[in-house]
């Protein structure tokens, strides 16, 4: 009971093939196909879109911001 058999996988396409005809799932696979095409171009089109990113330049005698005083350190402060 556990696996089927060949003959069982052939009466299941036989069945699929009646229900739907071959025309209609080689339609069906041809618009997964163009589906599948137009995602990767999409992809594509989106990874050239972003601008590369660059490092900042250092400016010399230029410091780095101090940073910021909390409010629970302003409260110690008062």
């Amino acid at each position: 009971m556990g696996s089927f058999s060949l003959m069982h996988w052939v009466i299941v396409l036989l069945v699929v093939m009646l229900l739907f005809g071959s025309g209609r799932i080689s339609g069906l696979m041809g618009d997964v196909a163009k589906g599948i095409k137009s995602f990767k171009k999409g992809m594509e089109d989106d990874s050239d879109d972003l601008p590369t990113a660059r490092p900042a330049a250092k400016i010399e005698g230029q410091r780095a911001p101090e940073p910021s005083v909390t409010k629970t350190e302003e409260h110690k402060q008062v």
